[in-house]
């Protein structure tokens, strides 16, 4: 590796780190969510252990990435050493349409690992930063199309989306093969638990780290002991063979392995190793190995979890191994993100749309509790408007511009899938009503979030952090049910307030990905909440010659009620309806082209036809007419769903489906790109102010 790629892989990890001081964390739970959270995936060796070196100070790192620190000499000597690494992707073709394949590094550990990537956000780990990315997932409007999609997914089915439309685009974005590819989750805590993937094998090398930093203060006891934060465990341990082969002769060796469902203690001598450590064979003549296996739930999911006794427990354990004479305590990372390739120009307007989105997007809402995303639009309204909006008895926010004759509408929802709490069973699991056609199998094995509405005035409790279940075993795509854990027995969560009905929705962060692609959960509809905003900011009212509705309604998902309600007090006044929602386009490797096909980044999207209404042709002939004058780039096309237009046209007015074309909807991570965005707001707009 170059330097000047050395030194841009060291300050991708460094970054990742945030600091390059240990800070006091907390809790214990947050100390080791922060080192499961780190990014280290196979063929990331060097970034990683620059960043270790930066954030733990006295410890030296080898050409096979390992962290090693030396305390005392002489003998006995002892080695304690756990792993950094877990089994991940790499770049295994770029497609001529910019998608990535993968190939695994390492053999998983549970059955559906490959399943638990569906429709999640990934780190492309580059030369010269991370990119990220999205696997792609079935449309969850296309049910019809994926009724036979039930086997569990495998490493072959799995397609990246990095925002790129070529593999030229791709390439400029410094991907090539054989660069990994690894989850993007946050560092996540919650009760007194820390959650992630590997999270048993991260929390044994924190208490390596940790007791490592103590012996430097306070010495040990006898001999010498070298503390070992080892790579590529996948392939046997090679990385912490490669350490031992350049030490004298040891007296023992100590290893924290991967998490189990119960502790697991193994003491052997080091020529009867299990084959998980055949690389260590013959590399060793120690007298012991000794190999401490932490209890953890959801053994090898996305969401391993170990809870803070535990982790205090082997902690001791370690300390004991490692003869320290002080008293170790956990290290936090304070893990923020990872060091971001260079980004190509942007255009500064459609960047402030793109972030008006964004910001609406990682808002909670599921139907019924839309409060903060109606508080947040109400916010970004210019002044005149705000002050003339009004919130029906529905919770709908009605805008009414214009003189009183010959009324239309804009309508977009507020509302975004998710869940709420149906019954708390007595472990403190969660039993979830599903709100609108949330896809199960891509909600399974993520970070959960329980929020607490607002009672009157007063501001809501803070969310609750937890995880959905995952299966422990199984080898269909979707699971028979859904449950969420959020570290508490029924009478503690009780206690904290929790009860039925409630909402729970998955952690959510949305994130630019190449060009003018972003990514988050919610697009649908914060999206069309969002064009609605930037075509209010740029008509001027007082030139309407007509009088216009905007619109934003609650509880679309699942049953129209929000629009069923604004129409059942003005429906009947209405000439037209026109529903801001997402056009499903089949622009995916997933779906067929032969249905719904309108590319992203090709300008909005007249939805012609769906499952709940079809656009007169005179109607369609005037819109296609009114943005090819204005220069508005529109693409016409037929999906399935409804949108809140089809409650309304009961009433008289024809509904009318203006949209943008978006991926993997009704999944964690929908794609969309800002520039259909704004030929969509400045569609609406236009017909609003035509005659």
């Amino acid at each position: 590796m170059s330097l000047p790629v050395r030194r841009a892989a060291c300050a991708l990890a460094v970054a990742a780190l945030g600091t390059t001081a240990p800070l006091r964390a907390q809790s214990p739970a947050d100390a080791l969510a922060s080192w499961i959270a780190f990014a280290a995936p196979p063929g990331a060796e060097e970034s990683a252990a620059a960043a270790l070196q930066e954030a733990l100070p006295g410890w030296a790192a080898d050409r096979w990435g390992n962290l090693i620190r030396r305390v005392g000499s002489g003998t006995p000597r002892r080695v304690v050493a756990c792993a950094m690494d877990q089994s991940a992707y790499v770049v295994s073709q770029i497609t001529d349409d910019g998608y990535l394949r993968l190939r695994r590094t390492g053999v998983p550990r549970h059955p559906l690992h490959d399943q638990f990537h569906e429709a999640q956000r990934v780190h492309v780990f580059t030369a010269a930063g991370t990119h990220p990315g999205v696997i792609a997932a079935p449309n969850g409007h296309f049910a019809r199309q994926h009724i036979a999609d039930s086997t569990a997914l495998r490493a072959d089915d799995l397609w990246v989306d990095v925002g790129a439309t070529s593999r030229a685009d791709a390439e400029a974005l410094g991907i090539a093969l054989i660069d990994p590819v690894a989850l993007d989750r946050p560092a996540w805590s919650f009760a007194d638990h820390a959650t992630g993937v590997g999270a048993g094998a991260r929390a044994g090398c924190a208490a390596v780290a940790a007791a490592g930093n103590a012996a430097a203060q306070s010495g040990v006891s006898s001999g010498e002991t070298i503390f070992v934060l080892s790579t590529q465990r996948i392939f046997g341990w090679v990385g912490l063979s490669t350490a031992l082969v350049q030490l004298p002769p040891i007296t023992s060796l100590h290893l924290v392995d991967e998490g189990q469902n119960t502790r697991v203690l193994i003491t052997s001598t080091s020529t009867r190793l299990p084959r998980s450590f055949r690389a260590l064979e013959s590399r060793i003549s120690a007298d012991s190995v000794h190999v401490f296996s932490p209890a953890v739930r959801f053994v090898a999911s996305a969401v391993e979890t170990i809870a803070a006794s535990e982790a205090s427990a082997l902690l001791t354990w370690v300390t004991r191994a490692a003869a320290v004479r002080g008293t170790p305590e956990f290290i936090p990372l304070s893990v923020t993100g990872t060091t971001r390739a260079p980004a190509s120009a942007r255009d500064t307007r459609l960047d402030a749309l793109g972030d008006q989105f964004m910001r609406l997007a990682d808002l909670p809402g599921v139907p019924g509790h839309e409060q903060l995303v109606r508080d947040a639009i109400l916010s970004a309204m210019p002044a005149w408007a705000r002050s003339q909006a009004t919130i029906d008895s529905a919770g709908n926010i009605v805008l009414a511009m214009g003189p009183d004759r010959d009324a239309i509408a804009f309508v977009a929802h507020m509302d975004e899938v998710g869940f709420e709490v149906d019954r708390i069973l007595p472990d403190g699991q969660v039993t979830l009503r599903r709100l609108g056609g949330a896809v199960l199998s891509s909600w399974e094995g993520v970070p959960a979030l329980l929020h607490f509405d607002p009672v009157g005035t007063a501001a809501p409790a803070p969310s609750l952090r937890g995880v959905f279940v995952p299966r422990s075993a199984g080898s269909t795509k979707t699971p028979d049910r859904l449950t969420a854990w959020f570290g508490y027995d029924s009478a503690q969560l009780v206690a904290r307030g929790v009860r039925s009905g409630h909402s729970i929705t998955a952690y959510k962060r949305a994130d630019r990905l190449a060009g003018h692609m972003v990514t988050a959960r919610g697009s649908d509809d914060r999206t069309g909440s969002t064009a609605l905003l930037a075509a209010l900011a740029a008509l001027d009212a007082n030139t309407l010659t007509r009088r216009v509705y905007f619109t934003w309604t609650v509880r679309e998902e699942g049953g129209l009620n929000g629009a069923r309600a604004f129409g059942n007090m003005l429906g009947r006044t209405l000439s037209f309806v026109y529903s801001i929602d997402t056009f499903v386009s089949s622009d995916t490797p997933l779906e067929s082209p032969h249905f719904a096909y309108t590319p992203l980044g090709a300008g909005a999207v007249l939805r012609s036809l769906d499952d709940g209404s079809l656009t007169p042709r005179r109607e369609r002939t005037r819109i296609i007419a009114l943005a090819r004058e204005a220069g508005i780039p529109l693409q016409v096309g037929t999906t399935q769903g409804s949108t809140d237009g089809s409650a309304i046209v009961p009433w008289g007015p024809p509904n009318i489906g203006l949209s943008w074309p978006g991926r993997f909807s009704h999944g964690p991570a929908e794609v969309l790109d800002v520039r259909d965005v704004d030929a969509l707001a400045r569609l609406i707009r236009v017909v609003a102010e035509a005659p």
